[in-house]
């Protein structure tokens, strides 16, 4: 018995001497390779993060990205895509970033509001008057106030990525008029600028995550919900709805997001990849999100008997005498240079 001890103890020790040899010679024989120093040789796996469905102009985006960057870096870097609120809901994402449980996000623009109130400019009734003011606004001074105001919170803003314009559904009769929208409760987003807005419109608004918007329009807890033309599409509500009014009240964009501390770790020729595959994805998005939308509408005349009322130009100004109080109220909270800005930016394209 003793001698088998001492065998197996010898041959313990043999094994723990080779393992200290082939660490001594072989220092560089590691498993996680740096980055930094040795490029691409070890596959980078983002996962990014989103709420909405596959086919709506996020969703697009996001893939388009991923395949852009999969080809540009020969398959070394790899872009996990997990739609429909898979991983997180619209309200938890931005925690998941910072602790680096997801590497990219696509928030809503409002949901930033919770970082800086400066968010809310993009959130005012009627801002945009259409797609050109749009990028003129997001690519321009305005644009870029917002994504510096991120640099607070360590986050780094890659692109802007356009939705749509928002309309109204409801199962209250149609929406053509403010009056018509008094005492009906909505879902909205997480904004103070969004909640101000339904106030003005004696209207109850609820804030609660995208993901359930569906659950709580079956249940009847909401009697409508605001959104663009591809949301409203891709999640079925106009089954839920009876009404549809295109109103094109409010934009829905997305700030693409990545987490500035993980970004400044990865190597110069990884951002390069990522900085020139967001870009090029950014122009596709510009040029397929009103196109989409307006398909969308269609599908949905066809899929459903909800009734669709589009705005008149005289219906949209009564709403706009109604709502645009709210820019001079709203600046102090806003920032009174951004809600300027805004005005003329408005001004200038809404004739």
């Amino acid at each position: 018995m003793r001698k088998w001890m001492v065998l197996l103890f010898s041959i313990l020790i043999v094994i723990f001497i080779f393992l200290l040899g082939m660490k001594y010679f072989f220092p560089h024989n590691k498993l996680v390779h740096d980055s930094e120093q040795e490029g691409l040789n070890e596959q980078i796996v983002l996962k990014f993060s989103h709420v909405v469905a596959e086919n709506t102009p996020k969703g697009l985006a996001a893939k388009k990205f991923a395949d852009i960057v999969y080809k540009k870096s020969d398959g070394k870097i790899r872009v996990e895509i997990f739609p429909n609120g898979m991983l997180y809901s619209d309200i938890e994402e931005i925690n998941a970033l910072k602790e680096n449980k997801v590497q990219i996000i696509a928030p809503s623009t409002s949901k930033l509001g919770s970082l800086s109130s400066k968010w809310g400019v993009l959130d005012l009734p009627f801002a945009f008057p259409n797609y050109e003011a749009v990028q003129k606004g997001l690519n321009g001074k305005i644009g870029h106030l917002l994504l510096q105001s991120l640099e607070k919170d360590q986050m780094k803003g890659l692109a802007y990525w356009t939705n749509g314009f928002k309309q109204f559904t409801s199962n209250k009769g149609p929406i053509i008029f403010p009056n018509d929208i008094k005492g009906q409760t909505f879902r909205i987003m997480q904004s103070q600028v969004l909640k101000s807005q339904f106030d003005q419109l004696d209207a109850k608004s609820i804030q609660q995550a995208f993901d359930i918007t569906f659950q709580s329009l079956q249940s009847g807890e909401i009697d409508g919900e605001e959104n663009t033309l591809s949301n409203i599409y891709s999640k079925k509500f106009y089954n839920l709805q009876r009404y549809l009014t295109i109103s094109n009240h409010g934009y829905l964009g997305n700030v693409v997001l990545m987490d500035q501390s993980f970004w400044n770790k990865q190597s110069e020729q990884t951002q390069q990849i990522l900085t020139e595959a967001m870009a090029e994805t950014t122009a596709w998005n510009q040029q397929q999100a009103e196109k989409l939308n307006e398909e969308q509408l269609q599908l949905i005349r066809k899929k459903s008997s909800i009734q669709i009322h589009e705005l008149t130009d005289e219906e949209r100004k009564v709403w706009t005498k109604k709502l645009y109080p709210l820019y001079d109220k709203l600046a102090p909270i806003i920032g009174k240079d951004l809600v300027e800005e805004m005005k003329k930016l408005r001004d200038q394209y809404d004739h």
